[in-house]
């Protein structure tokens, strides 16, 4: 199976700090772990993941590789290294690799137990979403759909039947962790009667099977705005997945992508084309007419004597910028002198005359 990005797997963005990351693993580690899921495939699979990214986006040389070459710049660094029959089936080998973050399950007792009548935020989610460069030029509105996680209408949200509510675990007392003696150490572990919960749902709700929270597929509108770059964002507040218990939602992030234009090439606020001449053009002058990225034409004046390459500025014709659409950048237009390929006689007649003319030197010297 293909491996996902680091980032994909912890769920954070690229630019997420230490504490994000380490918060990030922190709730996965304990979701996953098979202490906390015996004989579940899936589960163990999950956690390895999540460790491998971890270990890996938490060591700022290993981040600062993968980031320039991906998986190849972190081969043989760790990441998808461990022993996993052995290393992680007890929480005694991860307090030996990972006591800082592990803090939770060695004696915090209650004070760190995951509780799911705490309200949380909702998950960030993030979109990609490719557009045309005229649409990044001058923006435009759309409509994207995705899936979120959302609390769910049946129960809303409480997980239960018929607003039944939750048993405190008679195995943990509602603290949500069990106590057990290994050498010189008290070990505290997820419950695996109420999973961690510190509670039991005696009578789940049907439809969120008693997580409080369904899968439903989102629709909103989104408006891009005029002179967006690609590898933008765009942040939609309480977009994101819905939070358990009542929790506020989190963010939706869009990520913008563009296109390529077929004439035109944009740097920052500026955008390059290159405009062919023939050599007759060139010499003598004129006036060509140009296409603009909105589609009107206007008129540009070629010198006399105009070169191979020159580059003409025509201003107010680029991009918008992004927090000021009323203020745009310039347009340059390269000018690139034809040379014909075939000629007719008369043709060939009237160039001998004037290269005879010009005088023109058959042993021209390096320039």
């Amino acid at each position: 199976m293909a491996k996902r990005d680091y980032y994909e797997v912890l769920n954070v963005p690229r630019n997420a700090s230490k504490e994000e990351i380490k918060k990030a693993y922190r709730k996965l580690a304990i979701m996953y772990h098979p202490d906390r899921n015996p004989n579940n495939p899936e589960a163990e699979e999950q956690f390895k993941e999540s460790t491998d990214a971890y270990e890996i986006l938490s060591n700022d040389q290993k981040r600062q590789a993968y980031d320039q070459f991906g998986f190849a710049g972190v081969e043989g660094m760790g990441g998808g290294t461990h022993d996993y029959s052995t290393v992680f089936r007890d929480f005694e080998d991860i307090f030996g690799d990972f006591s800082g973050i592990f803090d939770s399950f060695f004696g915090g007792g209650r004070r760190q137990s995951a509780n799911r009548n705490t309200r949380m935020r909702g998950s960030d989610l993030r979109y990609n979403f490719e557009i045309s460069f005229k649409d990044a030029v001058f923006g435009t509105e759309t409509q994207i759909s995705y899936q979120r996680h959302a609390t769910c209408a049946e129960c809303k949200g409480t997980g239960a039947v018929n607003g039944s509510g939750k048993k405190v675990c008679p195995t943990c007392g509602g603290s949500g962790q069990v106590r057990r003696s290994s050498g010189f150490f008290s070990i505290a572990s997820p419950c695996s009667t109420c999973g961690g919960e510190g509670y039991i749902i005696e009578n789940p709700c049907s439809e969120c099977h008693g997580t409080g929270l369904v899968d439903k597929k989102q629709r909103i509108k989104v408006t891009i705005p005029a002179g967006i770059e690609s590898g933008k964002r765009i942040n939609i507040p309480g977009q994101g997945d819905s939070g358990p218990n009542g929790g506020p939602p989190g963010d939706l992030y869009v990520d913008i992508h563009v296109r390529s234009h077929k004439h035109f090439q944009r740097e920052r606020n500026d955008i390059y084309c290159v405009v062919p001449i023939s050599i007759t053009q060139a010499a003598l002058g004129t006036t060509i007419q140009v296409g603009t990225l909105d589609e009107k034409t206007i008129k540009v004046k070629i010198p006399a004597g105009t070169q191979n390459g020159k580059i003409l500025r025509v201003k107010n014709e680029g991009v918008p910028f992004l927090h000021n659409p009323g203020r745009r950048g310039d347009m340059y237009i390269r000018i690139q002198v034809t040379v014909p390929t075939k000629l007719s006689g008369k043709e060939k007649e009237l160039l001998t005359q004037l290269s005879q003319l010009r005088g023109e030197n058959e042993s021209p010297e390096p320039v």
